[in-house]
Formats: C-alpha cells, sequence, structure tokens
C-alpha cells in the first residue's frame, strides 16, 4: 500500500473515530439507552407510554439479560412478536417501580412564618395546602440502587429529595431550582442542603446535573440552575461552609456550558460568545423513543434522523419540550415538532442565567477572598452582558429576543423568556429604568399582556404542544412577575403587581389541593 492510501485510510480511520465522538448514544446500557431489545420493546407499542419500559427494574445483572434476549432472538429466527416480548419483559423485570423508599421530610412544619403574613383566606389556604405537599412528594432512593445500580436506570443520589410528581418518578434539575425555593420559605433548610448536595456528587460524576435523575438523561443537561439554587440557600442560612467546601464543583459545571455549548456570533466585525441549547448523543429519546422513531421516518438519511432526535434532545435540555419558539422554517415559527431546530438558535434565557451564574461565582470568590477569580467570573459575567445587550437586546421592540445564527436574523415572536434579562439582571447597572420602560411598552402595546385572564401564556401561538398557548408554567410567570418586580421601576411594579394578582386570583378561584397537585406534576 503506498503513502497516499495509507494517508487516505488514516484519515477515513480518524473521520469515523470523530463521528462515533459527536454520534455516541445517551449512555453506555444497551438496555436503558440504545440496543435491539429498546427498540423492538418501543416500537411494538408494548407499553403505551415508552418511559414504563426504561423506569423498570431488572431482575437480573444486565448481562445476563441480554444474553438471554439474544438467544431469545436466535431461536426466533429473528423475528420477535410481541406475545414473546411481554413473556421475556415478565420474566426479567419488574413492572412497579421499586427504586424509593417512604420518606418524610423530618423539618416540615405545618406553620412555616411565611403563612402568617398572607392575609387573603382564600391564597392562605392555597397556600397551605402547596405547603403540605412536601410530605407526599418526597422520596428516598434505596440503597439497593446504589449496590446493584446496573439494574435500574435510577442514577443514585444519596439524600432525599422531593419529585415532580405524576409521571416523573426522579428529579428534574431546572425544576428543582422552583422546588428549592418553596423549600426554603417553608424553612426545610436541611431537605434543601441534601437535594444541593445531590446536584453536587452528579456534577463530580457525569460533569453536569442530567436533565433527570436516570441514565438515559446523563447526555443532556437543563437551564443551569445549581449555582442560584445554592445562592437561595445562602441567603436564608448564611451556610458559607457549602461554597467554600464546593467552590470547584461548580466551576466545572460552569465550565461543561462554556465548553460544550458555546456559539461565536460575529455582529460589525466584533465576535461574541453565547451559548445554546444542544445534545450530540444519538437515537431517539429512550423515554419518548417511539414517538421520535416514527416522527424522524419522514427524513431520507440516518444522518438526517439523527440530526432531528439531536434538535428534539436539545429542546429538552431547554426544559421547554416542546414548543414553537424552536421551530425554523420560511414562515417564522409556524410549523411543527419536524421543524424543530433548537441547536442554531440563541436563547435569552439561557445567556441571561449563564451571565447569572457568572455574577454570583465572582460573588462566591469574593466571599471566599480570593480576588483573582472574583475578576476572572466578573470579566466573563460582564462579556456576557455586552453580548446580550449587542445580539439579543432590540431598542426598536423593546425587548430581548432569541436570534438564529444559521440565517443571521432575530427570532421575532412573543415568549416569556424574552424578558429572562431583567429576572437574572443581566444588564449594565443603572438601566433598569430604561430597560423597564421599554419592556411594559412592549407588553402592553406589542404583546397585549391585558388580555390574558390567568397569567402569561408560554406564547401567543396555539400548536397544541405543552410550552405555547393557552398554557402557563409557573417558571414563566416567575421570570417575568420578578424580572419587572426587579427594577423597582414604577411603571413595572404596578404591572407585576397586576400579573401576580391574575396569577393569585386565578389560583384562589380554583380547588388548591388539585392546582397544587397539578403544578407539581406538570
Amino acid at each position: 500500500m503506498s503513502k497516499l492510501e495509507l494517508l487516505f485510510v488514516a484519515c477515513v480511520l480518524l473521520l469515523s473515530f470523530e463521528q462515533l465522538l459527536s454520534d455516541r448514544p445517551p449512555c453506555d446500557s444497551e438496555i436503558f439507552c440504545h440496543g435491539r431489545l429498546l427498540h423492538e420493546v418501543q416500537t411494538q407499542f408494548v407499553y403505551s407510554d415508552c418511559k414504563t419500559f426504561v423506569d423498570m427494574k431488572l431482575k437480573y445483572p444486565q448481562s445476563l439479560v441480554l444474553k438471554s434476549f439474544n438467544e431469545l432472538v436466535d431461536t426466533s429466527n429473528g423475528h420477535l412478536t410481541r406475545t414473546k416480548l411481554e413473556v421475556f419483559l415478565r420474566e426479567n423485570f419488574e413492572r412497579v417501580a421499586s427504586e424509593f423508599e417512604s420518606w418524610t421530610p423530618n423539618d416540615w412544619t405545618d406553620q412555616p412564618e411565611f403563612l402568617t403574613r398572607i392575609i387573603d383566606p382564600k391564597l392562605k389556604e392555597f397556600g397551605s395546602n402547596l405547603n403540605s405537599m412536601w410530605k407526599y412528594l418526597g422520596r428516598k432512593i434505596k440503597e439497593d440502587v446504589r449496590d446493584n445500580q446496573e439494574q435500574y436506570s435510577m442514577i443514585y443520589v444519596p439524600n432525599p429529595l422531593i419529585i415532580p410528581g405524576g409521571r416523573f418518578r426522579e428529579f428534574y434539575y431546572w425544576d428543582s431550582y422552583w422546588i428549592c425555593k418553596g423549600l426554603l420559605h417553608s424553612e426545610m433548610y436541611d431537605t434543601v442542603k441534601g437535594m444541593i448536595y445531590n446536584y453536587i456528587s452528579l456534577v463530580k460524576t457525569f460533569g453536569l446535573v442530567p436533565n433527570g435523575g436516570r441514565l438515559y438523561y446523563v447526555g443532556r443537561s437543563q437551564p443551569p440552575m445549581l449555582i442560584p439554587m445554592i445562592n437561595d440557600y445562602y441567603q436564608f442560612t448564611r451556610d458559607i461552609y457549602l461554597i467554600k467546601n464546593n467552590i470547584w464543583v461548580l466551576e466545572k459545571e460552569f465550565s461543561f456550558w462554556m465548553t460544550n455549548r458555546s456559539v461565536q456570533i460575529l455582529k460589525d466585525g466584533k465576535s461574541y460568545n453565547l451559548l445554546r441549547f444542544n445534545d450530540e448523543t444519538c437515537g431517539p429519546r429512550p423515554e419518548s423513543y417511539r414517538e421520535d422513531y416514527v416522527a424522524a421516518d419522514g427524513f431520507k438519511t440516518e444522518k438526517e434522523k439523527n440530526d432531528y432526535y439531536k434538535e428534539i434532545k436539545a429542546a429538552a435540555e431547554s426544559g421547554r419540550d416542546f414548543t414553537s419558539r424552536w421551530y425554523v422554517r420560511h414562515s417564522g415559527n409556524k410549523g411543527s415538532l419536524i421543524d424543530t431546530k433548537t441547536r442554531q438558535i440563541i436563547p435569552v434565557d439561557l445567556n441571561a442565567i449563564i451571565e447569572w451564574n457568572a455574577r454570583l461565582l465572582a460573588e462566591f470568590f469574593t466571599l471566599l477572598n480570593q480576588p483573582s477569580k472574583a475578576s476572572y467570573y466578573a470579566t466573563i459575567s460582564q462579556d456576557f452582558k455586552i453580548a446580550i445587550e449587542k445580539i439579543l437586546w432590540h431598542d426598536d421592540l423593546g425587548t430581548w429576543l432569541d436570534y438564529d445564527f444559521v440565517n443571521h436574523k432575530r427570532r421575532n415572536y412573543f415568549y416569556p423568556s424574552n424578558l429572562a434579562p431583567l429576572w437574572s439582571t443581566s444588564y449594565e447597572t443603572g438601566k433598569a429604568d430604561y430597560y423597564a420602560d421599554k419592556v411594559v411598552n412592549y407588553l402592553t402595546d406589542n404583546v397585549s399582556i391585558h388580555k390574558y385572564p390567568g397569567g402569561v401564556p408560554s406564547s401567543d401561538y396555539h400548536t397544541g404542544e405543552q410550552w405555547d398557548y393557552p398554557n402557563t408554567w409557573s417558571p414563566l410567570q416567575d421570570m417575568i412577575i420578578t424580572g419587572l418586580h426587579n427594577t423597582n421601576n414604577p411603571r413595572a411594579l404596578e404591572l407585576s403587581k397586576k400579573l401576580a394578582q391574575k396569577v393569585g386570583g386565578k389560583a384562589g378561584q380554583l380547588n388548591t389541593g388539585l392546582l397544587a397537585t397539578q403544578m407539581f406534576e406538570n
């Protein structure tokens, strides 16, 4: 073989290796994340909800289950019927989730101080019922998950936690930020500290906090709220030791986002560093395998299908799965899930959150008397503020907008996340009034925010997706209401109060226990 031929072979091998690195499965498990068993069970509709299978416990080690499955394939001449699969599953899996043991938070109190500050009797009842939900949503993972991890998709964490509820029997990353805020107001500081240490352990293990507490989530994260979570905990407890002992872990998570989610945007001859949501693992989402697999059938090549899977998983990383916000077509954001192009959009909220992370790291290092590190993160914070201003702020509309960096244009559509920089205060000091007045005008004149009776909708486009009109979600209400309030501008404060009263008034009119359950389950 000639030198030229050897060089060609080497190049082919290198390209193949790089493709393997970028197109790896969500996790190593050939049962919970990829492989024929997963494909057969999910595509043959053995369970109506794909999440059922990937949340089941194996009765035996994975190697033995896979050996039995391969033998079944061989004896079936490669043709597996649903009946044979069902028998195999009964023999090798436990249907009912068995990862948890009963746990009641020992720091729960029926009369936290915040209830004494609520005058309205309906809202007080609502707050009391909401506080009582902590007792029913608390979970502790069994030590058997730790000792026999390969038989579970559940990721073991050492401390008890609060779950969202419903079909979601594990933690979810950015949901936990608001859960912890509620726990702190309910004076449940020990529970919050335990949950924080769970997320710290995950960063140590995976280099990120996964989307949720299952192995099949480890290829993606969710909006990075661990640092703000720790800041909230510190404001309530002044526990400087938690920060001091784990500051390197917080830097590690911050580095994950800066290293793996950065995009350089050129404007007026200058380059700005901003972040996007992304996922580079191949294949459908294990927990929604059938839906993704069927949707991708319209694409011609495996590369097109895998690109679609990555876009869908990147949308899941955003915490907003799913919404027209990620649709990219010539007609704008009018389309369907097939048009999801999350990875080519620079989202306002993610960049506001990462600026907030950098600013908090600077504050933490100041507390720890490490001025050089504080200065380093303060500079990153400032760079993000400038980039958010230059690329995402639009003075003609009076709002921030997502940016399509492939088509080089702003995404001129209303989403509450447009206003995330007000919530995170990701703008120049002294300009609060300027931004507040502009945003109030945008919300009243452009969006007509007063016409919505039950809170700010997730968008003004009705698609049938969860994160679109007419649905409202608690994190988005917080971004809008708290963001306006943070400016201390009289007009913004008044609008903030009106929007809060709409949300609170709606809560007061409904069955509060049911509403609390729905809030957690959603």
